[in-house]
This record gives structure tokens, C-alpha cells and sequence, in this order.
């Protein structure tokens, strides 16, 4: 609604109005006034000042807000932005319980939710945590629609690849569309690398590819111990063939790499074994691997047939005194975020690390979209698998779960939760 300014004689003929024909008493004229004023106020607030003058576009695309059904605390003064991921830092904001926000499955609704991730039928009882969105200060983001989603991935590959939190969001996202499909027009082929869903009526496919360094390494079928794992830093991981062709990339690697502050790295081939790694600090052998997979999507992906995302850190809640808690058991029994603006855990996710790789994906050549999960994530100490998982592919059991200290998982996330909105902010790029 547009507000042009009123003439004097506009003013004259509204007060005229206002008096009638009946007798001036106190009451009206009081009235008469207040509306005047009220209008004239009104056209005040009409002008743009320096603050809305950076949220102009949102003026033009209210319609999409209005689409957007987002829970806001005052509509009246909210001026966020419809998302624009050049414009929209999506790092910055805060969570927002919204009851009304169900999610689109449950781990019972759908059948591809491993039970490392099925909380629920795990045995948790409580579901809070499904009910926070993240609402970004700056602008709206819209709500994930399965058949959009399918849509624009008609004809194509959607291939997420990385480790086993990579997985985490592949079954999120896999999740949020099935339902909307047929039995008889979708399927699943589960492998020990690599796994396709296909939606055959749209004859796409979204895939998970095991990769948990990105770059080679002797732990990616037969995993060992810790200490005994060698990371290839200048080879690719042995899944890149499968990486080509295909339309959407998603990557990760993180969490692999964090278990020791030195990591033994190799140059060559695996035959040289024990005599062949060098020890390194593991920041710098993440940074190497990272520009060996950077190098390999600058010479092998043309992007103008394919669009290429790296997901950020997902963070580790398993020393809950870095958010006040000295008493606590890692992330159990924490029932709702973290409220501390900005709160960032310096165990839960390596800055250094982060900033390698915003270095790396910074000076390649192909364009490759950062999905910076870290932030929000960081917030969701609630949403963790906590003692309703599995480990070593056995459900904890009631001894286990009593000792929450050394059993919870508070690495990867129940599902339906946290990788959803991951997920969420891919289909905005998308």
C-alpha cells in the first residue's frame, strides 16, 4: 500500500467530515484529531531510512514471505529478505521453537533411516528437538517442498560424498522426498561404498558415496584403529569415478581426520607402508588432502553441466563444560539449544581447519557453494543420537546407556533433526 501527501484542502474536507452536520462536542473533536495525527504519522514511517535502505528488496518480494509461513515474533517489524544466497549470511540467527513445524517423516515413517540415526524407535521419548528452525536474521528461508525438490532434480544425479555425517544428511535428505513417491515408482540399493535412491517417475537419483577423507586412505572399507590409519593426501578417494557425471555434488570430510593431533600422511603408493608416512600435524595433512580434491574438481568438472557444495564442520558435543555444563555427560540429557549468541565450542569444531578449507575452496577454479552448517549446528547440544544408537552395529545396550560419559554419541544426529535443515538450505541454493 503506497501513501501519497495530503493537500490543506485534503485536511480541511477530513476534518469537515469529521464535524457533520451535528454539534462540535469535546469527545470528536478529540477524535478528529488523534486520526489526523495518526495519519500523518502514517506517511512518516513510509520513508525509507538508512537501515531499510539495505533491505529495499524486500519491499518487492513480500509475496514470497507471505509463502514462506515463517513463525515471526512481530510481523509488523521483521524486514528480512527472501534468501539470496549472496546476501544472506546464514551463519548469523537463532532458533525458534515452533510446535506447528512437524517434520516430513519420522524414523518409522521411513524405511531408509539406519539406526545409528533412529532415535525414536531407539527408545527416546522425547521429541522437542524436532520442532526448532532456524530463522537467519537477515532473510527467510524457505520451507523445504519435497515435490520442488524432485523436480528440479528431474534427469539428474544428486551425489552426496564424504563421511559417515555426509551420510547422516544423504538419509535426511532422502527421507524428505520419498514419502511424496509411490512404492512401486522409487528404490533403494544399499552397497558398502555406495548407495542410490532412484525416483523413477523423475528418473533421478540421489546417492551416497563413502568417502571420509576425500583423498585415499587405508581405513575406507576395513576400518582399523585409529592409530593405525594412513591418509594418501595426494590421491583422490578410489569413489571419484563415480563422482563424474553427475549434476550436484555435495562433499564432506571432517571428523575422520580428528582423532589425534598429528596424522600419518603418504606420498605414493601404499606398498611402502610403515616406512612410507610422514607424520603431520593434522590441519596441514587436512589442508594437502583438501587440495588434492580441489585439484581434482578443477580438472574433471565443468561447471556449466555441474554444481558443486561443500558442507562445512558439523560440530562434536562431547565436552559439555565449553557451554557452561562442569557436571554434564557430554550432550545427554540436554533438552533444547544453547541460547549464547555466537557460542563456539573450541573442542566441538577446529578453526583452523575450517579456515583451510575456506582457503582452499577460495582459490578454485570451478565454483563450489559453502553450505556453513557449523554455526548454527553448534547451538543443537539436544540433537545429538546421544545413547539411542548403535556402535559397532549393535544397539546400546541398558549397561551402556547407563554410562552416558562413555557411550553417548554426540557426533552424529537423530533423524528426523539437525541434517534436515542442512538440507533446507541446499534446496534454497537450489
Amino acid at each position: 500500500m503506497s501513501f501519497v501527501a495530503s493537500s490543506p484542502s485534503t485536511v480541511m474536507m477530513a476534518m469537515k467530515s469529521c464535524r457533520g452536520k451535528l454539534p462540535v462536542s469535546i469527545i470528536t473533536v478529540t477524535l478528529c484529531s488523534f486520526a489526523f495525527l495518526a495519519l500523518l504519522y502514517t506517511q512518516r514511517l513510509s520513508f525509507p531510512t538508512s537501515n531499510s535502505l539495505l533491505k529495499a528488496r524486500s519491499c518487492a518480494r513480500r509475496s514470497a514471505v507471505v509463502q514462506a509461513k515463517k513463525v515471526v515474533e512481530n510481523p509488523d517489524l521483521d524486514d528480512r529478505f527472501e534468501f539470496d544466497p549472496e546476501e544472506c549470511d546464514i551463519t548469523r540467527g537463532k532458533w525458534v521453537f515452533n510446535p506447528s513445524n512437524k517434520p516430513l517423516y519420522t524414523d518409522r515413517s521411513c524405511p531408509y533411516v539406519e539406526r545409528q540415526f533412529s532415535c525414536e524407535k531407539n527408545g527416546q521419548l522425547e521429541f522437542d528437538y524436532r520442532y526448532w528452525e532456524w530463522q537467519p536474521d537477515d532473510c527467510y528461508l524457505p520451507r523445504f517442498d519435497p515435490e520442488v525438490a524432485l523436480e528440479k532434480l528431474r534427469g539428474k544425479r544428486l551425489v552426496f560424498s564424504g563421511d559417515s555425517l555426509q551420510r547422516n544428511q544423504w538419509e535426511s535428505f532422502v527421507c524428505m522426498v520419498e514419502w511424496t513417491i509411490s512404492p512401486g515408482k522409487k528404490s533403494m540399493k544399499l552397497g558398502k561404498v555406495h548407495n542410490v535412491f532412484k525416483a523413477k517417475e523423475y528418473n533421478a537419483t540421489i546417492e551416497f558415496h563413502w568417502a571420509p577423507f576425500l583423498v585415499q586412505s587405508n581405513t575406507e572399507i576395513n576400518i582399523k584403529e585409529p592409530k593405525k590409519r594412513i591418509i594418501k593426501v595426494d590421491s583422490v578417494s578410489n569413489t571419484s569415478k563415480d563422482w563424474e557425471g553427475a549434476d550436484i555434488l555435495a562433499f564432506n570430510t571432517y571428523v575422520w581426520w580428528m582423532f589425534g593431533i598429528r596424522i600419518k600422511t603418504l606420498w605414493g603408493s601404499f606398498a611402502n607402508g610403515e616406512e612410507g608416512y610422514a607424520q603431520l600435524d593434522t590441519p596441514v595433512a587436512y589442508k594437502i588432502g583438501l587440495k588434492t580434491w580441489a585439484n581434482w574438481i578443477d580438472s574433471n568438472i565443468n561447471p556449466n553441466k555441474t554444481r558443486v557444495f561443500f558442507t562445512t564442520m558439523s560440530p562434536i558435543h562431547s565436552k559439555s563444560e565449553e557451554w557452561g555444563r562442569e557436571d554434564g555427560l557430554k550432550c545427554f540429557n540436554e533438552s533444547e539449544p544453547l541460547k549464547k549468541k555466537n557460542f563456539w565450542g573450541s573442542f566441538a569444531a577446529n578453526k583452523e581447519m575450517m579456515s583451510a578449507a575456506a582457503g582452499v575452496i577460495k582459490k578454485m577454479k570451478v565454483p563450489v557453494s559453502v553450505l556453513n552448517v557449523t554455526q548454527l549446528s553448534m547451538y543443537r547440544v539436544d540433537a545429538h543420537s546421544s545413547i539411542y544408537t548403535e556402535t559397532a552395529g549393535k544397539l546400546l545396550s541398558p549397561e551402556e546407556r547407563a554410562d552416558p560419559k562413555k557411550h553417548a554419541d554426540c557426533i552424529h544426529w537423530c533423524l528426523p533433526g539437525v541434517p534436515d535443515t542442512w538440507n533446507q538450505i541446499l534446496f534454497a541454493h537450489l
